[in-house]
């Protein structure tokens, strides 16, 4: 869709000579502005506040320096500036429902600030923050208006008096809007806004009523904040006889990016930028939606863009969708956006790739979406594909329920909550619904079937937190004393069918028996029996599901937390399970399968090294996931190419032999007389479960104890590729290899990287090699050729300037800035002047990739007189943000500010001149 970039002036107004600017220069224009005035440019923190457990989220730049602020904590500056990630989705800080109608309201947003911990005050933070918006952004003076606490006399003057802003435009204001406090006692202080005046053709004399009316004319840009107090008691009519002075008063102050490049920009809604119209571009493109239907349609496209900006970030910094605190947050505004995903056409899970969108929007500035943004996309497709398996059935019940109603009623409380408890229809999407349909949720009745739930369920707290071994014993004495469970605990049986029917003896909550759980609850559940593997001697848990009458959990973990109970960790995804409840168990197949094949390959590669390097090769460690596996040896040195080829090459042999695998339990001591190797520092009872693997002649090949799951034949296993080799630690060896699909996959990849690298170089992958060697050849011709070109205009550049050498002080110099001249080069100079001058003193800068570089040469004589090389270099380095050192006759040193270099050679010349 094309965009058009549209000014903000008024009907009278002229258009401004506003600097458009995109996203990443305005916010790379506010840190280096506020670098160049002194501060430290300090990244962003977690949306997850480590200092303040009272936040659910980040939500303003100064949450990181709250104890700063407090005086609890210290940090190495005293200014700072930030692009701060930050949530608003709580408390009086709560901007959600307004996201998508409103064009100005976001759930996630960056705020710019700059703070100052006891340096600067109100004349420095007002003249930064007016330089910055009217000479950086180029905002247009007669376009902004100011407010001030009504009693701040001081900060009023410096509008006033110092910026020379006309009186007209500074409102004083009351404490509602213009005085700031962290608590009812603690430190506090008057504010200072700064807002965008959309209709300057109103004229200067009504500024200050409206803006004291709060008037929808202005849009606030800016707040300065002034930590000038420290209350002591609390003062709700701001009377000020509790507010003593702070011995070192602060500054605070924050500035949302995507309003104030809304406003740089001249477009009339923060969406209309650049943060998030490529989000825009994905979801027509994804729809297939005209342009006409995009505009139509503009709430559900803001909302997905939004809630997706939110979600990346959330994942990012570890916070998956849940049914508890944060964790809601996180399921809320994914389900919210695959909800308005659903009503503008999508019937499948799309919002990974929306999510990938802002990831690359975003993630030149912030690393951790690049790093993460496999698991971002993963788990936002797992909890939308979740969503939608409940979603029409809840959204259909939500409308047979509103059928009912009369118009402009409220659907019940008790009602909404059934929908989220049992469908798992968030709150928020409902009454989306309802109110889309003309009628309101009695939210009062929702909450309180909320909490008695909670109370039911626990007395409130978080479903699915880990016990102690004490309350895990409870329950199994418990289940034991009722006769559900015998002596023996549940009944395991994870090397039979991978499904069977059940009953759910227990629902646990940090390991104390619930009645029931609902919909997006993390539990523990106890089956009478299951077929579900729980982790043990390196084999990972299985997944899978448990169903019942009307309700699912998808399993995610399996757990032993002591002899005889087992739980089922997982999250309810639709109904409501109980206590006594009929269930079947159902494992995640495929997923055993690539257990199975990569386990029994780790008995075969165990074998094989054994075979290749001799009998000391015993296992110390194991991973075998569906993945891949990792197995860990004794070996005191690295196993070489030819040996691993050997190894893979035998492992393979045997598989395509088909192999038959038994496991077969008996007594420990027969086991061990029939050679059974055992794994290293294992504890066994006195019976075991050993893995024969034979041909069929009966000629072994490997004997194991092992009680993990394993194929029936090696056939099964398919290929096998060892993918690396490594030290661990001292005296062992890691391999790590894949199986089967995994196997299959890793060839695919390695396929096309091989055709591609040919094509490329165009060769053909048989000659890729030679081709390679070939070109290594002529890169390294040219790369002497290009040495020498340096070399001689190096040269050239020295014969000119050493004809203009400079006397200061009674002695040579030749100081100067240098192109296109490596590093190394610099110190073939220093040669050059020593063998050109007797006595003298050369100085030389240079950029290589963009950074500075310095180097100084004192001749002898010049050291014994007090010119040291070292001393010289160390005092001009900071110039040009760097350091370095070095002997008395050469020092060298890099830099980070190339502009500064000129400065720094300046500086030399002038340290010189006072010698």
């Amino acid at each position: 869709m094309p965009y058009n970039i549209m000014r903000l002036y008024g009907k009278a107004g002229k258009l401004s000579m506003m600097k458009a600017m995109t996203s990443a220069e305005a916010r790379q224009a506010f840190l280096d502005y506020f670098e160049e005035m002194g501060h430290q440019p300090v990244a962003s923190s977690s949306l997850v506040p480590g200092n303040d457990p009272t936040l659910l989220f980040t939500n303003a730049g100064m949450v990181q320096f709250k104890d700063v602020f407090l005086g609890l904590d210290q940090r190495p500056y005293s200014r700072a500036t930030t692009s701060q990630k930050c949530m608003r989705v709580s408390g009086k800080h709560n901007d959600l429902e307004n996201v998508g109608p409103s064009p100005r309201h976001h759930t996630f947003f960056e705020m710019l600030g700059n703070f100052s911990f006891g340096d600067y005050f109100k004349r420095d933070a007002i003249r930064f923050a007016y330089t910055l918006l009217t000479q950086v952004y180029g905002l247009p003076p007669e376009r902004l208006a100011f407010t001030v606490y009504k009693d701040d006399d001081e900060a009023y003057d410096i509008w006033v008096n110092d910026i020379k802003v006309d009186p007209k435009r500074v409102a004083r204001m009351g404490s509602k809007t213009n005085f700031w406090q962290m608590a009812e006692t603690g430190p506090c202080g008057p504010t200072s806004e700064i807002h965008w005046d959309k209709m300057p053709e109103m004229g200067i004399e009504a500024i200050i009523p409206l803006m004291q009316a709060e008037d929808d004319r202005f849009l606030e840009l800016w707040n300065l904040v002034f930590m000038q107090y420290n209350r002591t008691q609390a003062d709700p009519e701001h009377t000020g006889k509790f507010d003593a002075p702070l011995p070192a008063p602060g500054v605070d102050t924050g500035m949302g990016l995507e309003r104030i490049l809304s406003v740089i920009n001249g477009v009339r809604a923060n969406y209309d930028t650049d943060l998030f119209l490529p989000i825009f571009d994905t979801v027509q493109k994804l729809s297939g939606q005209t342009d006409a239907e995009r505009a139509d349609n503009y709430v559900a496209y803001r909302v997905i863009a939004d809630h997706m900006r939110a979600a990346a970030f959330l994942i990012a910094d570890g916070v998956l969708p849940g049914a508890k605190g944060r964790d809601s947050v996180c399921r809320l505004v994914i389900r919210r956006a695959a909800r308005f995903g659903a009503k503008i056409g999508f019937n499948k899970p799309f919002l990974a790739e929306v999510a990938g969108t802002v990831i690359e929007i975003m993630g030149s500035h912030y690393l951790e979406l690049i790093e993460k943004r496999g698991s971002i996309q993963r788990v936002i497709t797992q909890e939308e594909e979740r969503f939608r398996r409940t979603m029409d059935r809840g959204v259909e019940e939500l409308e047979q329920q509103l059928a009912l109603l009369s118009e402009g009623a409220r659907l019940s409380g008790e009602t909404a909550f059934y929908l989220k408890a049992t469908l798992g229809l968030p709150i928020q999407v409902t009454k989306d619904i309802v109110e889309e349909r003309g009628y309101s949720v009695d939210m009062a009745g929702f909450e309180a079937a909320e909490a008695e739930h909670g109370v039911r369920s626990g007395g409130g707290t978080a479903m699915g937190e880990i016990g102690t071994v004490e309350s895990y014993k409870r329950a199994l004495d418990s289940l034991q004393e009722n006769g559900s469970l015998t002596q023996g605990g549940v009944d395991y049986a994870p090397y039979g069918a991978t499904e069977l029917a059940s009953t759910v003896l227990a629902i646990l909550n940090e390991g104390q028996i619930v009645s029931d759980a609902i919909v997006g609850d993390k539990v523990e559940v106890v089956l009478a029996a299951t077929p579900f593997y729980v982790e043990a001697g390196g084999q990972v848990s299985d997944t899978g599901m448990i169903t019942g009458d009307g309700w699912r959990i998808e399993v995610e973990d399996m757990r032993r937390p002591i002899g005889g109970l087992i739980v089922h960790v997982g999250e309810v995804v639709e109904g409501t399970p109980k206590m006594d409840d009929s269930a079947h168990a159902t494992v995640d197949i495929e997923r055993r399968r690539a257990i199975t094949r990569n386990h029994t390959a780790t008995h075969l590669l165990h074998a094989a090294l054994r075979h290749h390097l001799g009998g000391h090769v015993q296992q110390r460690g194991s991973l075998v996931a569906p993945e891949r596996l990792r197995f860990d040896f004794a070996h005191d040195s690295k196993v070489s190419a030819e040996v691993i080829r050997a190894v893979e090459r035998e492992v393979n042999d045997i598989i395509m032999t088909n192999y038959e695998v038994l496991p077969v339990s008996k007594p420990l001591t027969e086991a061990r007389s029939e050679g059974a190797m055992a794994l290293f520092g294992e504890k066994y009872g006195d019976t075991v479960r050993t893995i024969n693997i034979i041909n069929e002649a009966g000629k072994r090949y490997s004997y194991e104890l092992c009680g993990g799951v394993h194929v029936q034949n090696t056939a099964e296993i398919g290929p096998f590729l060892i993918v690396s080799e490594g030290s661990v630690s001292a005296g062992i060896r890691r391999v790590e290899a894949v199986t089967g699909t995994g196997a299959l996959d890793y060839i695919e990849r390695s396929r096309a990287v091989l055709h591609d690298a040919a094509a490329q170089l165009g060769a053909t992958p048989e000659l890729l090699p030679a081709r390679i060697q070939d070109v290594q050849e002529e890169l390294s011709q040219v790369r002497k050729q290009v040495a020498q070109l340096q070399r001689d205009l190096a040269r050239k550049q020295f014969d000119q300037m050493i004809g203009h050498l400079e006397n200061i002080n009674g002695f040579d110099a030749l100081i100067a800035q240098i192109e296109g001249v490596p590093a190394d080069m610099l110190r073939e100079m220093s040669d050059w002047f020593r063998n050109a001058v007797a006595s003298g003193v050369l100085v030389l800068g240079t950029i290589i990739d963009g950074k500075p570089q310095l180097m100084v040469a004192v001749t002898d004589d010049l050291t014994k007189l007090g010119v040291h090389a070292g001393n010289l270099i160390k005092q001009i380095a900071p110039v040009v943000g760097g350091g370095g050192g070095g002997r008395p006759t050469m020092a060298q040193a890099g830099g980070k500010e190339a502009s500064k270099l000129p400065d720094a050679l300046a500086a030399a010349r002038a340290l010189l001149s006072q010698k």
